[in-house]
């Protein structure tokens, strides 16, 4: 397997020239797209598909105890956002969860009643989404071969910063999807205050602590992205700022900046500045 670097390109699909940016990784430098932003890693292919393997795992993805309720209650928010922007209830929505892993989201749009699958190319955590009961197809997207319009709902939760291609991919979106259907996507944002603030700190960006994420997107990137693969982006919503890791200052001054970054939540959202991005596309 060549060493060459994961991403030649920019994966937006602009021509511009890619340049260095001051956030220094480990395997250089990220590229930075001079149209539209988008933060490129330099991370090798085979340091890429090795970071990766750690979603092979049975429990792949599942909350932990501690963050279960939490997770629980984050899934049902979008859940229920799918339901209002489709206007329909939850027992006439069927819906497709890419990148699904262990099944956490489809459990609870399970119990709400919606009709929902998943994909996973992990195969031992797609197996026990399976082994829940849960209906899970293993391979990628373009391998489950779905219907044309099967489905009202496509959700794509921390997968598009791992993908080489995401035009391919929201393609197979677009043509599975229903018109008037509801793609979402959740994914990190680089211009929040949280990667302005942390740079290289910032873990999403650190592939020894989130294996494969090699591709990182503001909402500008996201807007060109959807409309090179025929859909409108129709809203972005931003959430949460973070300064430093627990451990990396002083108790004092980590207590402190947390107590900021609580006062900070509210206009970052208001100004899209939050770490977290949470997107509506619409095929256009």
């Amino acid at each position: 397997m060549s060493n060459s670097r994961y991403l030649e390109s920019c994966p937006i699909g602009c021509t511009a020239t890619l340049v260095p940016s001051d956030i220094v990784l480990a395997e250089g430098a990220l590229l930075y797209c001079q149209e539209c932003g988008q933060l490129i890693s330099q991370c090798g292919v085979e340091r890429y598909w090795q970071s990766m393997q750690e979603f092979d795992d049975p429990r792949g993805t599942l909350p932990t105890v501690d963050s279960g309720e939490r997770r629980s209650q984050q899934n049902r928010k979008r859940l229920g956002k799918i339901s209002l922007l489709l206007e329909k209830p939850a027992q006439e929505i069927s819906l497709l969860d890419v990148g699904c892993s262990s099944g956490a989201f489809l459990s609870t749009a399970a119990v709400l009643g919606f009709r929902a699958q998943g994909v996973e190319p992990a195969a031992k955590a797609a197996q026990s989404a399976i082994q829940s009961g849960l209906r899970v197809h293993i391979g990628t997207l373009q391998e489950a071969r779905f219907p044309a319009e099967h489905f009202d709902a496509v959700t794509l939760f921390e997968v598009i910063e791992h993908i080489k291609d995401p035009i391919t991919l929201l393609n197979e979106c677009h043509r599975i999807m229903r018109p008037g259907g509801v793609l979402m996507i959740g994914t990190g944002n680089t211009d929040s205050w949280t990667a302005a603030f942390m740079k290289s700190r910032w873990q999403y960006f650190q592939i020894n602590h989130h294996g494969g994420h090699v591709s990182f997107f503001n909402p500008h990137s996201l807007r060109l992205l959807a409309a090179r693969a025929g859909f409108t982006l129709e809203a972005v919503e931003t959430r949460n700022v973070h300064f430093y890791e627990k451990g990396d200052v002083a108790p004092a001054l980590y207590r402190t900046a947390k107590i900021v970054t609580e006062l900070l939540n509210f206009p970052a959202q208001l100004l899209g500045k939050g770490q977290d991005m949470l997107a509506v596309l619409r095929p256009s």
